[in-house]
């Protein structure tokens, strides 16, 4: 079973998707273990505090390190983990390859930036991976932390009821698009289904969902230049 522990300063954020559809079945089903930790339960002063005024002056708030160190510290005395992800829009992008990577391991934790910045020694001294969603800023790392999430549990054997959906989808197999999808009614508001998806012809609709595939990647690819 995959663990994944989620550090964050604003847990309302996130706890509703990690307990919906996909995510919920697959902790229903013990196919992974979802703890999200609040930054608050860490901080030293009674007033629960987690950020302050970046040294060096310059506009917003810096999440404090004492809380991150408490935190993890108290994690890595319990177990070994595989992956320390650290979300920021420095890191890495994220794609699937990267996603299948992560779903090969036993214990993650992501930590969750918010407001202006995490103090650069968290990431300095657990950081094994800086994953950034995109070539954008977000007001924290909790919505790309739920991405990843969503895209390595997906990836878990016995998460998806089918057990070759998630080997079929776009990017598996590489920067491949997925052939577009229909289903009934083969005709809506004067909109037809192919032909050849209804022909039962497997060799025909094998052909024609390659050559789908190949255009769509043509014009993703277009599109990203």
């Amino acid at each position: 079973m995959m663990r994944i522990d989620l550090i964050t300063g604003v847990p309302d954020l996130i706890s509703s998707p990690l307990n919906t559809s996909i995510l919920k079945r697959a902790q229903d089903k013990k196919k992974i273990e979802l703890f999200i930790h609040n930054l608050r339960d860490y901080a030293f002063n009674k007033h629960k505090q987690i950020d302050d005024k970046p040294f060096g002056g310059g506009p917003g708030m810096v999440l404090k390190p004492e809380p991150f160190f408490e935190c993890i510290g108290k994690l890595q005395q319990e177990r070994k983990y595989d992956h320390i992800i650290f979300t920021t829009p420095k890191g890495k992008i994220f794609n699937q390859k990267v996603a299948n990577r992560f779903s090969l391991a036993e214990n993650i934790i992501i930590i969750a930036g918010h407001y202006k910045d995490v103090d650069d020694r968290v990431r300095e001294s657990f950081a094994t991976e800086e994953i950034s969603i995109g070539n954008f800023v977000l007001t924290g790392g909790e919505l790309p932390a739920l991405i990843i999430i969503d895209a390595v549990v997906r990836l878990l054997p016995g998460v998806l009821n089918d057990s070759e959906a998630a080997l079929d989808d776009s990017f598996q197999d590489g920067e491949i698009v997925e052939a577009p999808y229909f289903t009934r009614p083969a005709e809506y508001r004067g909109m037809k289904v192919p032909e050849v998806l209804l022909s039962g012809n497997e060799k025909e609709i094998k052909k024609w969902k390659e050559e789908q595939s190949r255009i769509l990647t043509e014009k993703w690819k277009n599109l990203n230049k």
